[in-house]
This record gives C-alpha cells, structure tokens and sequence, in this order.
C-alpha cells in the first residue's frame, strides 16, 4: 500500500483553517502545529483567568480537520452574546479545550483526547506545552511584550522571539519535532507574519527541525497587508523576514496571488485589521532562492479578500506528486 504523503502545517489565526480543511478529504497525513501565544479575545481572557495555553486557534483547527455533524460543530464554535456577561464573548470549544486542560493537566494530552472525540482527521500539535509570551523590537529599538498590544502598537517591527512566563527556554513538544523531521511537506501561512506565524518559528527545536528536515517548505504568502505588521511589505518582504528571523534562506517555494484585487470591492471599516494588497516583488523573490508559484488565488466574498482554498490545496497536492 503506497503511504499518504506527510504534510505539517504551521501557523495559526484565520489563515492556518483554510488550508486545514482543504488537505482534510485528500489523502494526505496532516499534522497542525498551532501557535501558544496569543493573548487576545476570548483566548485571552481565559489564559490570565486560568493560566492554560490560549484555546483558540486550537478550536479553529479542530473543526477544519473533525469529522462531526454541522449540528456539533456549530455548537462547539458558539461563541456567547455580549449581553452574557459572565460567559460574554467566549466560545464554547474555548471553555471546553480549558476544562480539558485543567482535567488532563497538560494542553498536549487535553487536545490529543478533544482530538479523538472530534473525529479529528489529523493531529493538532500545540506547538508548546505551555503558554509563551511573544516579545517584538521596533525600527526605534522599543521592545514591547503581548500579541495584542504588539499588533495594536502600529510601529514597524524590526524582530519578534518568544519566552515563557516564567523566562526559562521555550521547547516545542517532542511530537512537533518527530513531524517536522518525517514531512514531506512543511506548509507555512497564509496568516499574521509576526503573530501567528513566527511565534512557532522562534522555538529553537523547532528551526532546528526544519533545518534537519528534507521536506519543501512552502510559505503562502498573505494577500493584504496587516496594519500593525507589515504595512507597506511587498511578498520578498515576507520571505526576508522569515528567513531573517531563521538565519539563512529556508523558504523553498511561495505561493503568491497574481489576480489584482478590486480597489472599490474591499470594505475596510469591516476589516480593518487589513490596508492594501501585498505588492509584488518577483526579483526580490528570486534573490532569495524560492521558487515562485505566481496564480490567481484569490477569493472574494464579504467585501474582503480571502485565499481560495481550493486552488491553494490543488497547488499543494500537486506539489507533492510523486512523493510515496
């Protein structure tokens, strides 16, 4: 029987979803290994409340890759009312991941068993054991700690690294690494460069392990800009920063959308995390050493500008033809 290719996704946020639930009904082995350091929202709430690693990106990736009922999944996603005040703003799956925590004593294992419950098509890694802190240096040399308050800052961002609470070395878990180094393929992106991204990226077992490993590295590159992050950044702007931040050109291939997107379509109030589509920046690209897959990938809906998903996974599925 010939294997299912080895595919690790990493990232977290919106993005590391869209690709999740495209690879969940192709025959692939996946593995998502999801960022520990947001503090934002619901998951922020809970992890000053409790002191567990925040449950949301973790949630998100759940349901991309379950195998439950719409019904299920629509219940684990509720998120309560404003008007609920003690419960207000959380998302049902958040309290359930926690309270699993809290019971197991650990996320890894409380994600493991919420895993086999959900039917999960996958694993979902969290890529600590522990919830880490993400630290960010600006162009002006001011360091500032905390996802939230880093994105809200609205400076340009020289370098981000993480710690833990407690200021010992952040360690992936032992499974993170085994998956890393057994890949075929490494997906990273589409989602916040410094936020969801580099967060995993800067656990040093973890660039260690992609530098052992013989997988291609794909990045998808976002299509907009993020205020806060990466205002202004052509798509060499991303690949520089993340093999910046590695120490040398570890980014194989990228995935850049080439379809213009509407200037009158987008509704920026709506999403206003966004400011303007990446730019392209092909010579930069190629200075780098990646192969550029350049390609309409681009899904309108909402007055927003998504990746379509289908076309993204097409382009990774046939990335990995001949792997067996």
């Amino acid at each position: 029987m010939l294997r299912k290719p080895k595919v690790v996704v990493i990232g977290g946020g919106t993005g590391l979803p869209v690709v999740l639930s495209g690879l969940r009904d192709r025959n692939v082995d996946i593995t998502a290994v999801v960022t520990v350091a947001d503090d934002g929202g619901s998951s922020g709430v809970i992890r000053n409340y409790i002191n567990v690693v925040p449950p949301g990106d973790i949630r998100n990736a759940m349901v991309a890759l379950s195998g439950m009922q719409s019904l299920e999944l629509d219940v684990f996603q509720y998120r309560f009312k404003s008007s609920d005040q003690f419960f207000a703003g959380h998302a049902i799956g958040n309290l359930i991941i926690s309270a699993l925590t809290e019971m197991k004593g650990n996320v890894f294992d409380a994600v493991q068993e919420l895993s086999r419950l959900m039917q999960v098509n996958g694993r979902i890694y969290p890529v600590a054991n522990e919830p880490l802190v993400l630290n960010a240096e600006f162009s002006d040399g001011t360091v500032m700690s905390g996802e939230s308050e880093i994105t809200a800052a609205h400076q340009v961002i020289k370098r981000v690294w993480v710690t833990t609470e407690d200021h010992h070395e952040p360690m992936a878990v032992p499974e993170v690494i085994e998956a890393i180094e057994a890949a075929d393929q490494i997906v990273i992106g589409p989602g916040s460069l410094f936020t969801s991204i580099l967060p995993n990226l800067m656990i040093k077992n973890v660039q260690a392990a992609i530098k052992r490993s013989q997988a291609e590295v794909v990045y998808i590159c976002n299509i907009m800009t993020q205020k806060g992050e990466t205002d202004q950044f052509t798509d060499a702007d991303h690949v520089r920063v993340l093999n910046d931040h590695l120490g040398y050109q570890f980014v194989d291939t990228v995935l850049v959308n080439s379809e213009p997107v509407p200037a009158d379509y987008i509704n920026f109030k709506a999403w206003n995390e966004i400011s303007a589509p990446v730019k392209h920046d092909f010579q930069g690209l190629r200075a780098q050493n990646c192969r550029v897959i350049s390609a309409n990938f681009l899904r309108l809906r909402d007055n927003g500008a998504f990746h379509n998903q289908t076309m993204i996974v097409e382009e990774l599925i046939h990335r990995l033809q001949g792997v067996r």
